[in-house]
């Protein structure tokens, strides 16, 4: 006889094919959390001197002409900005290292654009002195978020304030911006969300992925009036793990065509803001994020000092004390065995343990004192301690059992026998 086929195999292959398709869309899913165009590689940065935002407006006869001559004038306004010295056209050049074009319109005979440039800061330096040299912070990883329409973006998408500041320069900048790129992971890592943390240890994690001392956090409240029409831009500065405030600002649009020409401003503004609160001094590296360099703060250390030397100052004081006792009762047992041995008077020393109960740390204390002032202890060592319990006391007594009982009566307690030990109580 053939038995019928168990649909068992059948099920396992179906749940098997089920499970497979589930790990592929969560494989899917994870990686299309970190794929896609959302990284913004930062320009590298220099420590040329920039100067940036400068408009020139030519005619000449030729395109190439106009261009020439236009950007000839960004030179000179340029160094006429930075303060710097009258040079000839020939010198002036030589300093220049790089023209940046920021907006450009060219015509067959006129050129009008907004120009940077960039000056070699060693050559340049012996015409500006010391102002051409700056000394720069702790590096301060940077964290630019945009708020638009209900939702907070840093690096989940390529967006235009994360391009304004991997496009900014901050080769003259005395803060040390580490702009990450966004892409892969970071933007797992870098959220919003993260500006609101407090644990120490979740920030000194990130930073150290970053190398970084600290962090900035500027933001940008984006609000566009209706499609085409005016942008309002509310700019507000922030610092560190407890998102300290910094200061704010606002800026306009006309449209957002003009939208990145306004967050250029902004960067420059917030640089501003940085460079001045690093000079007051509130922009500084927290103490408390820096435990990958094996350095303490110098307060936290004096105070785990102290705390040392005062536990081992008590640690001796209670050995010492705890050495006496011994002694007095080495000494006590001896001599009665000397008034024993010589036939003398002297009564005989017992041992025994005496239970006591102490709720607190003063009936602990009473109760010590109590059998120890009783006449005929020769000592009273503590061999149990039990705060909110009941303790033991070790003691010697030069005298009879019976004779102890009626003498710790006598000051007001309960005495209670369990063989040669004793319990009192009030």
């Amino acid at each position: 006889m053939t038995l019928p086929a168990t649909p068992l195999p059948r099920i396992a292959l179906v749940l098997l094919a089920l499970l497979g398709g589930l790990a592929a869309l969560y494989a899917g899913g994870a990686f299309a959390q970190v794929e896609g165009d959302r990284g913004i590689a930062p320009l590298m940065a220099s420590t040329d001197i920039n100067v940036g935002g400068i408009e020139v407006n030519v005619t000449a006869d030729t395109a190439e002409e106009a261009r020439q001559t236009a950007w000839k004038e960004a030179q000179r306004k340029a160094w006429e900005k930075l303060g710097g010295p009258d040079i000839s056209d020939g010198q002036l050049m030589g300093l220049v290292s790089a023209i940046v074009i920021q907006h450009e319109e060219a015509g067959p005979r006129r050129y009008v654009a907004t120009l940077g440039v960039a000056f070699d800061r060693q050559k340049a330096a012996g015409y500006l002195g010391r102002s051409g040299e700056t000394r720069r912070s702790a590096p301060m990883l940077l964290l630019p978020v945009t708020l638009s329409a209900g939702s907070e973006l840093m690096y989940q998408q390529v967006n235009p304030w994360q391009r304004a500041w991997a496009e900014y320069q901050p080769g003259a900048s005395r803060i040390d911006y580490v702009r990450p790129t966004g892409a892969g992971g970071e933007s797992l890592l870098l959220t919003y969300g993260q500006t609101g943390r407090r644990s120490r240890n979740w920030w000194a994690t990130i930073l150290d992925q970053f190398g970084a001392a600290d962090v900035l956090v500027p933001i940008a409240e984006i609000d566009y009036s209706f499609p085409g029409g005016p942008v309002t831009g509310r700019f507000t500065a922030r610092h560190g793990p407890d998102n300290e405030y910094l200061g704010s600002f606002t800026l306009r649009a006309k449209s957002p065509r003009e939208l990145p020409a306004m967050l250029e401003r902004a960067v420059a503004r917030f640089d501003e803001m940085f460079v001045e609160a690093l000079a007051e001094g509130t922009i500084k590296p927290d103490p408390t994020l820096s435990r990958g360099s094996g350095m303490m703060d110098s307060q936290i250390a004096r105070l785990i000092e102290q705390s040392r030397a005062i536990l081992a100052r008590a640690e001796a004081a209670r050995n010492a004390a705890t050495q006496t006792q011994e002694e007095e009762d080495v000494a006590d047992a001896n001599t009665a065995q000397a008034g024993a041995a010589a036939g003398g008077e002297g009564a005989s020393v017992i041992n025994l343990f005496i239970n006591f109960p102490t709720p607190d740390a003063a009936a602990f204390d009473a109760g010590l004192a109590a059998v120890r002032g009783t006449p005929g202890v020769r000592g009273a060592s503590v061999s149990s301690t039990a705060i909110g319990g009941t303790s033991v006391m070790s003691v010697s007594y030069a005298g009879t059992l019976d004779e102890l009982v009626g003498a710790i009566a006598s000051r007001g307690y309960n005495v209670q026998r369990a063989g040669t030990n004793l319990t009192i109580s009030r």
